[in-house]
């Protein structure tokens, strides 16, 4: 997130050299949605995860993002401006493996993939740079965790071609090793806070794309206040179209 930021600021920067700042046309009230692509990570990850997760980002989780937004120009001109949103957002994190060996003759493999669905409600509270259409954003994000679902698809393949998928989404074992069914979600932080930055386009009209980072700072772990609390936070990329609507 850090390089994001930096050259967030940076491309600020020469924007505003460069460019007049675009009249955002009053206070605008809209919608955005699109895609969340997210992960968890950290030192102790795997306390959640159990065995085998990765953190690279091709083995991210695919999700979405939903909610409404607002924009409140801070100068005339609305190149500066105070950005709150709030959004329904769909993240977690998966596991795939495939076994190919220690099988029966007639089977060619056998592919498991595992998905934890966290369902948020984000607040992101921003900081919006306005500069000829082009615009850049920063700041914190408040996060309220409501649920959690635990899925699992086991896909046999044959080597006569043909293939089997099983869906079994039953319970899973948290990090202290207890049985908790598959929505339970006690062993998770109820509340997050993140670090927030990206940039996107809007037109005069209201519509836009943006493309965003978020990292939490707050651990996922939730170990009941106990000392040395085990690390995982969430990440998660959105890229998001929006409509905001002219008041003016």
């Amino acid at each position: 997130m850090k390089k994001l930021a930096i050259v967030t600021c940076a491309l600020a920067a020469a924007s505003f050299g460069t460019a007049h700042a675009q009249d955002a046309g009053g206070f605008r009230l809209g919608i955005k949605a699109g895609a969340t692509y997210s992960n968890i990570s950290g030192d102790n990850v795997q306390q959640i995860t159990g065995a085998n997760y990765s953190t690279d980002l091709g083995d991210y989780k695919l999700g979405y993002n939903a909610g409404v937004a607002v924009t409140i120009p801070l100068t005339d001109d609305g190149f500066f401006s105070f950005a709150p949103e709030l959004l329904y957002n769909r993240k977690g994190y998966e596991i795939q493996t495939t076994q190919t060996s220690n099988l029966a003759a007639n089977i060619k493999s056998v592919e498991q993939e595992q998905q934890r669905v966290l369902h948020y409600f984000d607040v992101p509270l921003l900081a919006k740079i306005n500069a000829g259409g082009l615009f850049f954003e920063l700041g914190p994000q408040v996060s309220y965790l409501f649920g959690s679902k635990n899925k699992s698809q086991t896909t046999t393949k044959y080597t006569n071609g043909e293939k089997d998928k099983v869906e079994a989404n039953s319970g899973f074992l948290d990090y202290t090793g207890v049985s908790r069914d598959d929505a339970y979600k006690s062993d998770l932080a109820q509340f997050d806070i993140s670090g927030l930055a990206g940039l996107g386009y809007q037109t005069e009209g209201g519509l836009s794309v943006g493309l965003r980072y978020a990292r939490g700072f707050n651990s996922l772990i939730d170990s009941k206040n106990t000392d040395n609390e085990p690390k995982a936070f969430n990440n998660a990329y959105t890229l998001q179209l929006g409509y905001l609507i002219p008041t003016k």
